[in-house]
C-alpha cells in the first residue's frame, strides 16, 4: 500500500537573528522556491497548505533576555503540532517545508501527543551541520532558538518552549539520533555528556550513509516511531551555500539523498521536516532545484506501490549492543486492551518498552562508534550479515550534484553520463 506524503509549509524565520540591522532572514521564502521546482507533484503529494507565522519582529530584545521570539513561538509551534497531527491522523506522511529550525519545536510537541496518546516514546533522528545544543547550562545567555532547537526539544531552555503543554522533554536523549555534525562541533562534548547518540560526518562518511541510517533505526529501537529532522546545512558550502550558517566539512547531495533514503524506508519512520535553505542565496533557484531533486530521490520510498503505512508498535525485547552496557528494563504503560488507540494497531502481546527514561546504563558512540553489525527495527532476528559498504558519491567539492529524480507524468528523463558538471 502507497503512503502518501502531505507537504505543509512552516515558513517561519522567528528563529534566526536578523542577518543586518535592516533585514530578516531570508528562509521563510524557502518553502516557495522549492514548490516552483515542481516538489508536490514530483512527489504526487497532497498540498497541506501553508502555517502563516507570526511576524518578524526582535524589537528591544537583547542578549540575556531569553530566547528571541519567545512567545510567537509557543504559540506557532502548538498550531504547527495540531497540523501536523492532523496528517499523520489521516494515515499520511507530513514533510514539513521550514522556514527555520525552530519548526522542530512543533514536529516535537506533535511526536509527544502522539507518543502519549499510543503508549510508547517516539525518537527523533536530527540530521544537521550543527548540534544546535546551546543552552543555559553551557552558554552565557541564549536567543535564536534556531541554534538551540536541539537542546529545546529535550527539556534544556526557558519553559515556555521547552514544556509546552506540560510536556517537558519532548524528546529523552537516549531517543535521539544526532547525525552529520562537524567534528569540530562547538558542544559535541555536551551531547556525549548526556548520552545523546552522535555520528559527525567524518564517522557518517566511514560507515557510509546506507549504512548509517540503518544504524540510527537501531538505536532507536525502544521507539515506537520516529521523526526526521534535516538542515540543509548539512551539506558541505561549497555544494549549498544558500544557509544562513554555512560550515565547511559536510556531506554531498549524493549521500544526503542515500541517508534519507535509508532513514524513510520503513513505516516507522513518521515524517521529515526540511529546514534552513535560504533563497536569498540562490537568486537564480539552482540550489532549491539540487535540494528538490534530492528530496524527490530520497522520499521514493514512502511513495514505492509496496511501501508500508505507517506503523506504531510497541519494540521487541531489547538487545545489548556495542553502544549499551546491561540494565533494567521498564514496562511500558499501554491502553488496557493493548491497542493503539490513535491507529487502530494492537502491539505484540510480548513487548515492552519504557515509557520513562531507558536502559540505566546506556552511553553516547564516541567518535561515532559502529555496532559490530545491523539488526532489523522491528523483527527480533539474529545477527545479519554485514553489507559492503557503499560509495558515498562524489566529495563535497564536486559541486551540485544534479542527481537522479523521478519523472513527472509524460516526461521522459535521462539519466547523465560522467560526473555533473560544477556551477560557476
Amino acid at each position: 500500500m502507497m503512503r502518501r506524503i502531505a507537504v505543509l509549509d512552516a515558513p517561519t524565520n522567528l528563529g534566526l537573528r536578523p542577518p543586518t540591522s535592516t533585514s530578516v532572514p531570508g528562509c521563510a521564502k524557502a518553502p516557495g522556491a522549492l514548490r516552483d521546482h515542481d516538489l508536490i507533484a514530483r512527489l504526487r503529494a497532497r498540498d497541506a497548505g501553508c502555517l502563516t507565522p507570526p511576524r518578524y519582529d526582535p524589537g528591544d530584545w537583547r542578549p540575556g533576555d531569553g530566547v528571541c521570539h519567545a512567545r510567537q513561538i509557543s504559540a506557532y509551534s502548538v498550531a504547527l503540532a495540531d497540523r501536523i497531527g492532523a496528517i499523520i491522523d489521516r494515515g499520511e506522511f507530513p514533510l514539513v517545508l521550514g522556514g527555520d529550525c525552530s519548526v522542530l519545536l512543533g514536529s516535537a510537541l506533535a511526536m509527544h501527543r502522539l507518543g502519549e496518546a499510543v503508549g510508547g516514546r517516539i525518537g527523533l533522528v536530527f540530521v544537521d551541520g550543527h548540534s544546535d545544543f546551546r543552552h543555559p547550562g553551557n552558554a552565557s545567555y541564549v536567543g535564536a532558538a534556531a541554534g538551540e532547537d536541539l537542546a529545546l526539544v529535550t527539556g534544556r531552555g526557558q519553559a515556555d518552549l521547552a514544556a509546552i503543554e506540560g510536556r517537558r522533554p519532548y524528546f529523552r536523549d537516549i531517543d535521539v539520533v544526532v547525525l552529520g555534525i562537524r567534528a569540530q562541533d562547538e558542544y559535541r562534548l555536551d551531547l556525549q555528556a548526556a548520552g545523546i547518540i552522535n555520528r559527525p560526518v567524518p564517522a557518517l562518511r566511514a560507515a557510509g550513509a546506507a549504512r548509517t541510517a540503518q544504524w540510527a533505526h537501531e538505536q532507536l529501537e525502544d521507539c515506537v516511531g520516529y521523526w526526521v529532522h534535516i538542515d540543509v546545512d548539512v551539506l558541505d558550502p561549497a555544494v549549498m551555500p544558500a544557509v544562513d550558517a554555512p560550515d565547511p566539512g559536510g556531506i554531498a547531495f549524493a549521500e544526503l539523498e542515500i541517508l534519507l533514503a535509508g532513514l524513510v524506508d520503513t513505516p516507522h519512520c513518521l515524517g521529515v521536516e526540511l529546514t534552513v535553505f535560504d533563497p536569498d542565496y540562490d537568486p537564480d533557484g539552482t540550489y532549491a532545484a539540487e535540494i528538490v531533486n534530492t528530496v524527490v530521490a530520497g522520499l521514493a520510498p514512502v511513495c514505492a506501490p509496496e511501501s508500508a503505512p505507517p506503523r506504531l508498535l510497541a519494540p521487541p525485547p531489547q538487545r545489548v549492543r556495542d553502544t549499551d552496557r546491561p540494565g533494567p528494563r521498564e514496562a511500558l504503560p499501554g491502553r488496557p486492551d493493548g491497542t493503539n488507540t490513535l491507529l487502530g494497531l494492537r502491539p505484540p502481546a510480548d513487548s515492552a518498552g519504557a515509557a520513562a527514561g531507558g536502559p540505566a546504563g546506556r552511553t553516547a558512540a564516541v567518535d561515532g562508534a559502529i555496532p559490530s553489525g545491523p539488526a532489523p527495527l522491528v523483527e527480533p532476528v539474529g545477527p545479519m550479515p554485514v553489507p559492503p559498504v557503499e560509495p558515498v558519491g562524489p566529495p563535497a567539492s564536486a559541486g551540485p550534484g544534479l542527481l537522479r529524480r523521478l519523472p513527472t507524468p509524460g516526461e521522459d528523463l535521462p539519466l547523465a553520463d560522467g560526473p555533473p558538471p560544477a556551477i560557476a
